[in-house]
């Protein structure tokens, strides 16, 4: 069932590692609701059949007046058929947290909370940027964990500067004492144009080399499967009946519309963004204006997608839905990585090992079609 992404692009400050598209002024935030709405009515057509997943991202949605989820929870029910167990996820940050908030959202629609915790150590927080304190991020939690939401998420990020295994392996302690159902667990990447790549280029912090990373990821998985979290995709881990089903879908490439500036779609052939610039967008919509642009999927492009995203996962690539004889094209390649222990092939699903999901990327893109691949 095809998905609906609604991008809240405002947040409190601009985390050290972010490069998403967000603002921190306040001035536009109603003009833009506004303009999403128009967006969504304009396009409501684009939808066929019932919506299995609504996903508020950002930004920072949880800073919205919950008056205002309710109102765009109302408007996607009334133009789209969303299927009456539809998950509904809005990523929401710790400070935001409060019990009258919960049940505001809960009222709204709101099925899962994706908390944006981070960091279980102050000092992380402060240098990420982040507007929490750690002890914020555990009443958030707990607050969540008792508000009977039918699931919710953590994030935290791995892979800091100076990070030894022992800091990260007290994070997951941490994250699992208290009983969370889904973990999402990133390693730190350097994004160009933010102030972690700045520190990094003037050389004020040293970021962790490869085998100490990859000693984190080992570790995370470790803890993860001991604890009875399904490793489900590299950086997502959830318990029987808590597996993220809007991005699920995401990697097994089912489609979507994003609504609000800086949004994508996809409807199974074609990509569509909207433009990143919060003033464009609010004028353009209303008038009716270009605001977005779009293209066509060759084939090497859909085939490539398939390989980067679903790699990723347990489930793998179905060879007989890619579209590309991949055994004939890149015998040689599949080949090695089954001889190094990366790579399972067995009816007709192409998965990654442990072993090979630390090389995911390079192992799908050691097996892209060139565009000009006969």
């Amino acid at each position: 069932m095809p998905g609906i992404y609604l991008h809240i692009p405002f947040c409190r400050r601009a985390c050290t590692y972010c490069d998403f598209h967000f603002s921190t002024s306040t001035r536009s935030r109603a003009a833009v609701l506004d303009a999403m709405r128009i967006e969504m009515d304009t396009r409501a057509q684009e939808v066929s059949g019932a919506v299995g997943s609504i996903y508020f991202g950002g930004g920072t949605p949880s800073l919205l007046d919950p008056a205002r989820i309710m109102d765009l929870m109302l408007q996607v029910r009334t133009l789209f058929l969303v299927n009456s167990d539809a998950e509904v996820t809005m990523e929401a940050n710790p400070d935001d947290i409060d019990p009258d908030r919960l049940d505001a959202w809960k009222a709204a629609g709101i099925t899962r909370i994706s908390l944006g915790t981070q960091s279980f150590r102050d000092d992380r927080l402060a240098w990420m940027g982040r507007a929490h304190t750690a002890q914020q991020a555990l009443r958030g939690i707990d607050l969540i964990a008792r508000s009977g939401f039918h699931s919710w998420t953590v994030d935290l990020i791995y892979g800091l500067p100076d990070m030894s295994l022992q800091e990260w392996d007290e994070q997951l302690t941490i994250a699992l004492d208290h009983g969370m159902p889904h973990l999402s667990a990133y390693c730190l990447t350097v994004e160009a144009r933010t102030a972690l790549a700045h520190q990094v280029k003037k050389r004020l912090v040293t970021m962790p080399d490869d085998t100490a990373q990859a000693g984190q990821f080992d570790h995370l998985v470790a803890r993860m499967e001991q604890a009875g979290l399904i490793p489900y995709e590299i950086s997502n881990f959830g318990r029987e009946g808590h597996i993220a089903v809007h991005n699920t879908n995401y990697w097994k490439g089912v489609p979507y519309i994003g609504i609000g500036p800086s949004a994508h779609s996809f409807d199974g052939s074609r990509r569509r963004w909207n433009v990143a610039n919060n003033a464009v967008y609010l004028k353009a919509v209303p008038e009716g204006t270009p605001y977005f642009e779009e293209e066509m999927l060759t084939t090497a492009q859909r085939v490539n997608e398939r390989l980067l995203t679903g790699l990723r996962t347990i489930w793998g690539v179905d060879l007989r839905t890619l579209g590309d004889d991949i055994r004939t094209r890149e015998r040689a390649t599949l080949d090695k990585y089954m001889d190094q222990g990366d790579i399972l092939l067995a009816d007709d699903r192409l998965v990654l090992t442990l072993k090979g999901r630390r090389f995911a990327d390079r192992i799908a893109s050691d097996l892209f079609l060139l565009d000009d691949d006969p």
